[in-house]
């Protein structure tokens, strides 16, 4: 018992017991069931199925991103002692999060359901920043993952939303056939939000997953166990990258190759629609070649 709520004071107090390693995993539970990481994820596919997409689109990235900043800081301010504990247990579970989310991903036919596998694997990719001993290119590369993971995957929930309001709330992903013929701006939105997703260059997800990659690598000895822990999981999640470029270019084939007789029809956007795309459009292209938002990032921790 610590008898404080204090960070710097409840980690003065703890010290490598059993009951302490069982208190941290069953706190690393409860935020991985809200981070959606495996093997807390069952919920994640049929909620964003069932759910209506504004709120599928904001269960996505708001309470994500606000729950992994959360499990970072209290991994490493709190139980800073068991570090040695959370690390190969954090290195698991993001091991299983990006690649069975990633093979799960490839077998679905509906979109909402895709894109929640899609948030599992991204889950992991962003607990890659907390891999790294310092807590503040941790938190920095956390921060921006999360703001590119924000914009690219709303726009993606808001093209959706847009199709579901105006054809008869269909979300298969075979009913994006043919997009581009009859709403080609749609299709051109959709394919730069999965690019960056999939972490294709030059879009800010590429950068993204290049700064989580060097937080995990930052202060990682190849020469210890830990070290050379911490690059193997880095290895396994890049081979995931390209996994995931598979399935996210899926879409893309859907809208622009494949073929369909009676495509979706053309219908148009409402003004508030247009500016949510154009604010997470503008954010998709511009996060990544605009160094200075990393830096400012880096700066304000």
């Amino acid at each position: 018992d610590a008898g404080s709520l204090y960070f710097n004071e409840v980690s003065q107090h703890l010290s490598v017991t059993p009951m302490t390693v069982m208190g941290m995993v069953f706190f690393f539970s409860g935020l991985g069931f809200k981070i959606s990481l495996v093997p807390f994820h069952f919920w994640t596919a049929d909620t964003y199925q069932g759910a209506p997409t504004t709120i599928t689109g904001y269960l996505s990235v708001v309470s994500k991103g606000a729950a992994a900043f959360a499990l970072c800081s209290i991994l490493m301010h709190v139980f800073g002692v068991l570090l040695e504990q959370w690390q190969y247990l954090l290195g698991i579970v993001i091991v299983l999060s990006i690649t069975i989310a990633n093979l799960f991903a490839i077998r679905q036919t509906e979109l909402k359901r895709f894109m929640a596998f899609s948030s599992i694997s991204q889950a992991g990719y962003i607990m890659l920043a907390a891999l790294g001993n310092s807590w503040e290119s941790s938190v920095a590369a956390l921060s921006y993952y999360v703001l590119i993971y924000v914009v690219a995957n709303m726009a993606v929930f808001t093209i959706i939303a847009v199709v579901e309001q105006n054809n008869g709330g269909k979300t298969n992903i075979a009913d994006y056939n043919g997009f581009y013929k009859t709403n080609p701006r749609l299709s051109f939105l959709m394919t730069i939000a999965m690019f960056s997703l999939g972490g294709i260059p030059p879009f800010a997800g590429m950068f993204s997953k290049f700064f989580v990659f060097m937080s995990g690598v930052k202060g990682a000895d190849i020469a210890t166990s830990e070290g050379a822990w911490t690059y193997v999981i880095l290895f396994v999640a890049l081979i995931n990258t390209v996994v995931s470029l598979y399935y996210y270019l899926k879409i893309v084939k859907a809208m622009y190759i494949n073929h369909c007789d009676a495509p979706m029809p053309t219908f148009k956007s409402d003004c508030n629609t247009k500016f949510a795309l154009a604010v997470c459009t503008t954010g998709i292209i511009l996060f990544g070649v605009c160094s200075y938002v990393y830096e400012w990032i880096a700066a304000a921790i």
